[in-house]
């Protein structure tokens, strides 16, 4: 896959193309629907499949201060995307001057222009252009004059629950793991860099793999996982404190991972943290060695719920 920064001339396609837009925070179940759909038009009329994204989310430049945490980082959203098919990922810029587009000059100059769409394909409640006044009916009304088709894909519903980011972050921020595995169709990851750390869990026997991860990410609710950590494409057990160490001190929220049957040095080594299981309440203990019983029980069930040794990460 192709990634390309828009706007024009940037995001210029060399040929008629079949485009899905949205942030696609997530990539869950509904977005790979919406993409899918699209690549699918592509393919049947020999067009080029294009993704449009944004490279923040809108709401945080349309409301400064109230952007969600992000449930994917960027390069892992494109990962995402790419393992659909698609070919041409756009990245536009969002800010106040594009914010200021019209619906109208959003459809002729960027999807019809730039990208020669011939289809357009997006989620059934996607808005677009100044104050949200785009529509797929705009979409449709334009596009028998500018040459192309559009369709919306209806939002998808998992046991009787509407599908959305906002629902995923929802139930992450509670640390409750079901439902944003279910949506995800992969359980929910964070993605980090391993930093020092305070060096303790080395002296209780249980070194740890401290996360340094970009900011305004999602994070699970304060507690210890169960979990898998990922590292050059290999799949580690691994029990996870999402804390501020209380029995030491407060300190400030952090990630930290226990690799299982794990020695080698992770220091600045890119991993991914995927989250199985809460295990229970991230909690003051009186004494080191009450915390070291407790890890050890950790240790037991995480490797209970995520298996023993290595393996390819998951699909």
């Amino acid at each position: 896959m192709e990634i390309r920064q828009g706007p024009s001339p940037h995001a210029r396609t060399d040929g008629p193309s079949a485009v899905t837009i949205g942030f696609f925070d997530g990539v869950h179940r509904g977005h790979q629907a919406v993409i899918s759909t699209a690549v699918g038009r592509a393919r049947a009329s020999g067009l080029t499949s294009v993704a449009v994204t944004f490279d923040r989310h809108p709401r945080s430049v349309l409301h400064p201060g109230s952007g969600p945490p992000l449930i994917t980082t960027p390069e892992r959203r494109a990962e995402l995307i790419a393992s659909l098919g698609v070919d041409v990922l756009v990245v536009l810029r969002f800010d106040q001057e594009l914010a200021s587009w019209p619906a109208e000059r959003f459809v002729k100059e960027f999807l019809a222009g730039d990208l020669q769409a011939r289809r357009v394909v997006v989620g059934a409640n996607f808005t677009f252009g100044n104050r949200a006044l785009g529509t797929i009916d705009t979409l449709r009304e334009m596009g028998l004059e500018l040459g192309f088709g559009a369709e919306d894909v209806s939002l998808m519903e998992m046991d009787g629950r509407v599908l959305s980011s906002s629902s995923i972050r929802e139930s992450v921020a509670d640390g409750r793991l079901a439902w944003p595995t279910e949506a995800l169709g992969r359980p929910f990851a964070v993605d980090g860099r391993v930093v020092t750390g305070a060096g303790r869990g080395v002296t209780l026997g249980f070194p740890t793999a401290n996360l340094e991860i970009p900011p305004r990410m999602l994070l699970p609710g304060r507690g210890i996982y169960a979990g898998r950590a990922i590292v050059s494409g290999r799949a580690h057990p691994a029990a996870i404190d999402v804390g501020t160490n209380p029995t030491f001190g407060d300190e400030p929220l952090h990630v930290e991972a226990f690799l299982l049957d794990f020695d080698d040095d992770l220091r600045d080594q890119p991993i991914s943290v995927q989250f199985l299981e809460r295990l229970r309440d991230e909690v003051r203990f009186e004494s080191p060695d009450d915390l070291v019983a407790q890890m050890r029980d950790d240790v037991a069930r995480t490797r209970a719920i995520a298996g023993g040794g290595t393996g390819e990460e998951p699909a």
